[in-house]
């Protein structure tokens, strides 16, 4: 097995998701791991990311940072639409990728350019399916010509409760019948999340496709050990809505969750059935208050499991006013410190964000596959887009 001694990693985005990024490949052990460059919008952007986290070099472009030759794998901090073409080039460029999730999103990519935010919003479902797993298949393929490795971010697979599980699982030799989970919390603030156009779609694809890609992946795990091959969702039906329209909320002068939406759904509902006949119920909401939600049921024949990624009880506090503790962080979406609260000890640790950058730094330095792969990126996107075809059509819908 061939190792790297060093991996280099180049940044592309300086955004939110960057920052978790950068802190979480600062830690990875055992392995020479290194983020020496970056590249983002706005060289402005690039040059205070890089000022912040020690970045040795600042890129003006995506083809200056590909065209370093000390470039081992670049990590694609960037929105849904530019996923497939960053990672064409960047495979090219023969670089490892790591891709966050959604592995691709329909943004209206088939449609001249400067169509209208209806036009693609009020796409069918069914070409929306069409395109979205085209382009996400193609990112496989693209990878696959290079040599390269194609790995997903879904950082819930590496949870450290979510792999507790998986190896506990192992022993029981039990059957996952049902699985439950979802993410929720009060909504992003973004105006970008809240148009079709740049994010492909509201709740269901920005917040669903994390319980989706981790329910996939445990019963995929499922299947391989007990029959070598993975057990695969069949069927999929779907609601999804704005509850910010509620007519008792949307009147008022202030509101507590997240509102403006344009043309996204902020609630979505999913039932997933797979090949065994086992299924899975997949929740997300943008109208929860209290901070993230994230959390994931399993019901197998011979025990249950429950797992809290967020919030989670390790340390607990309380205080009568938000001004006492003032701007400590307290987790990601907590709008008060006041009264009861869940301040998590290390949220990159718990959430499984730590976990999975150090095995895809791993994967490419014992060449290696990661256990997230682009074609668990390509499962999930045929999930997502199967259950807004349902829900435009009220039924149950095949994924092909």
């Amino acid at each position: 097995m061939k190792r790297r001694k060093q991996v280099r990693i180049g940044i592309i985005g300086a955004g939110f998701l960057a920052e978790t990024r950068a802190r979480c490949y600062a830690k990875v052990a055992g392995v020479d791991a290194a983020i020496v460059a970056v590249a983002a919008r706005t060289e402005e952007n690039a040059r205070k990311y890089a000022a912040r986290y020690g970045v040795e070099r600042v890129c003006r472009s995506v083809d200056e940072l590909l065209g370093l030759a000390d470039i081992d794998m670049v990590d694609l901090c960037i929105p849904n639409s530019l996923h497939r073409p960053v990672t064409e080039v960047a495979a090219a460029a023969g670089k490892h990728i790591v891709c966050t999730k959604p592995l691709t999103a329909y943004v209206g990519q088939d449609l001249p350019e400067g169509a209208a935010d209806a036009d693609v919003s009020g796409r069918d479902r069914e070409v929306m399916r069409t395109v979205a797993v085209r382009d996400a298949e193609a990112m496989v393929a693209a990878a696959e010509r290079a040599g390269v490795k194609l790995m997903y971010g879904e950082n819930w697979i590496y949870a450290p409760s979510v792999q507790r599980a998986v190896g506990l699982m192992a022993r029981t030799g039990g059957t996952i019948l049902e699985m439950r989970g979802g993410e929720c919390h009060s909504g992003s603030h973004s105006p970008f999340s809240k148009l079709w156009r740049h994010t492909g779609g509201g709740a269901l694809v920005r917040l669903a496709a994390h319980p989706i890609g981790a329910m996939l992946y445990l019963k995929q795990q499922e299947g391989l050990a007990r029959a070598g091959k993975p057990i695969e969702p069949v069927t999929v039906s779907a609601e999804v809505g704005d509850l910010s329209r509620v007519a008792s909320i949307s009147s008022r002068d202030k509101s507590f969750i997240a509102t403006g939406w344009q043309d996204v759904e902020t609630w979505a509902s999913v039932l997933i059935a797979f090949a065994d006949g086992s299924r899975a119920v997949v929740y997300a909401s943008d109208a929860v208050l209290g901070g993230m939600e994230t959390r994931l049921e399993l019901f197998l024949d011979n025990g249950q499991f429950k797992l809290s990624l967020s919030p989670h009880d390790l340390l607990k506090a309380y205080t009568p006013d938000a001004a006492i503790l003032g701007d400590a962080y307290i987790m990601e979406k907590a709008s008060t410190s006041a009264g009861w609260t869940t301040p998590l000890p290390d949220e990159d640790w718990s959430s499984g964000h730590q976990a999975m950058c150090q095995e895809f730094v791993a994967a490419v330095a014992e060449d290696r596959p990661a256990a997230a792969t682009g074609q668990l990126g390509v499962a999930v996107t045929k999930v997502i887009y199967a259950a807004y075809l349902a829900a435009e059509r009220g039924r149950r819908i095949e994924i092909a």
